[in-house]
């Protein structure tokens, strides 16, 4: 598996999506800017990656956190334009929090400015390379996805990833849409041509049949057991915040749990557990994949932030 020379991803671990930069002559484009805990970090491997290269424009996949994140510092190191998704200029234009999920997740942010949007089902350059900018709901309903026929590259953000997809937030939050939604758009990316995924979380890959089994696996499972999917989204929201916090008290988790309106809403809509019930279930499926530990009351988590 081969990228073009002009394609760089930078691979990140937890808290913040990938950045991809695509280089065009003496400048670039950034794909996707990480979470604001990493943007002192973000801004660094930036610059290492441009090379004396200038960085002319940021663009983002969707709204979430851990891909925003970055943008605000980004902008103001690099003076780069900033270009979102069309579906959530409202909620950026007025840093709605609530749809921006900063405020629902307890997750943080730093408000920042666009400067052009980028419709659903337009095509743009990148790299030298013309991209499609495909519309992508599901894990976030305005989400897009840029797709590279003549090299058959998909940058997927988080609608598609080696082993998975990202969590399912509109159906946690009470919608009925997201999760058709979410089959529609991998039935989508599976009828385009790809030899290669740029996800936005992991290594890019080359084994899209392979990963598009697996993501419709996942999906069949949700679809028949919504507690699942609960549980799961659950699972991996907290650890993220606990990436975020570095650590928490062991006996303040259940009301942790009650004051994160998404934790408290999928608990109250999907799982049905008391407030101790809830966060005793919590620590011991995370204790189990040793996502974390718990030392001196604390509970700490294993993965590098």
């Amino acid at each position: 598996m081969k990228l073009p020379d002009s394609i760089l991803v930078i691979e990140r671990g937890w808290l913040s999506s990938n950045n991809i930069l695509l280089f065009e002559g003496e400048s670039a484009t950034l794909v996707d800017a990480g979470y604001v805990g990493h943007a002192a970090q973000t801004v660094d491997l930036v610059k290492s990656g441009l090379a004396g290269r200038r960085l002319g424009r940021l663009i983002n996949t969707h709204s979430h956190s851990d891909h925003i994140g970055g943008n605000a510092a980004l902008q103001a190191a690099f003076a780069c334009r900033i270009v979102i998704p069309a579906g959530i200029e409202r909620m950026v234009s007025e840093w709605d929090t609530e749809a921006l999920l900063l405020g629902p997740a307890k997750q943080r942010g730093d408000r920042f400015a666009h400067d052009a949007v980028i419709e659903s089902n337009s095509e743009f350059e990148m790299g030298g390379l013309i991209w499609q900018a495909l519309p992508a709901p599901g894990h976030d309903m305005e989400a897009l996805v840029f797709y590279c026929p003549e090299k058959r590259i998909l940058i997927s953000g988080d609608a598609l990833w080696q082993d998975g997809f990202g969590i399912i937030f509109g159906e946690m939050m009470g919608r009925k849409d997201a999760l058709p939604a979410t089959r529609s758009t991998l039935e989508m990316i599976g009828r385009l041509g790809v030899d290669i995924v740029i996800p936005g979380h992991g290594a890019p890959f080359d084994d899209f049949d392979a990963a598009m089994a697996r993501a419709l696996k996942r999906l069949a499972s949700f679809e028949a057991e919504p507690m699942r999917m609960g549980r799961n989204a659950v699972r991996a929201c907290f650890t993220f915040n606990l990436l975020d916090l570095q650590r928490l008290r062991e006996d303040e988790l259940p009301a942790y749990l009650k004051s994160v309106p998404f934790f408290h809403g999928v608990n109250q809509r999907m799982l049905g557990f008391s407030d101790d019930d809830f966060a005793s279930w919590l620590l011991g499926e995370l204790l189990r994949s040793r996502s974390i530990e718990i030392s001196d009351g604390w509970i700490l988590p294993t993965m590098a932030p």
